[in-house]
């Protein structure tokens, strides 16, 4: 027999996971999309910028500083993609995006190290309260 008041299941996203082939398809593409994005940012959104510069510190801090802005949205987006593959139950492609978000996390650990290094006054204590 069967029975008859039961209902048809609804497909939902989190109740099978997604098949370890068509994760690793989805997860290493954009985890070289992300990488080759920071690479590329790097080298000609800030490094030809203050080439550009010649020295004029404006214009240098204005590249770092939108530099900081792109990599900060990256950032964000990667966390979203975090969020909707463990959502979807993907492991691989949220664990190569955790990868991703930490290599965003320390590029702008990187550049917040750079502006502060050049931005400290000459003499200054960096504890004091005048600095």
């Amino acid at each position: 027999m069967t029975n008859a008041s039961s209902k048809p299941k609804r497909w939902r996203p989190w109740s099978h996971p997604v098949h370890w082939g068509v994760d690793l398809a989805l997860a290493i593409p954009l985890f070289l999309l992300g990488a080759a994005w920071l690479v590329l940012d790097w080298v000609f959104g800030v490094g030809m910028e203050v080439w550009a510069a010649q020295g004029d510190q404006g214009r240098i801090d204005a590249a770092h500083l939108a530099h900081v802005g792109r990599v900060q949205v990256l950032a964000i987006a990667v966390l979203v993609v975090v969020v909707l593959a463990g959502v979807f139950r993907a492991p691989w492609t949220a664990v190569a995006h955790m990868l991703l978000a930490l290599l965003a996390g320390g590029v702008l650990q990187s550049e917040q190290h750079l502006w502060d290094s050049n931005h400290t006054p000459p003499g200054c204590i960096r504890y004091d309260a005048h600095c």
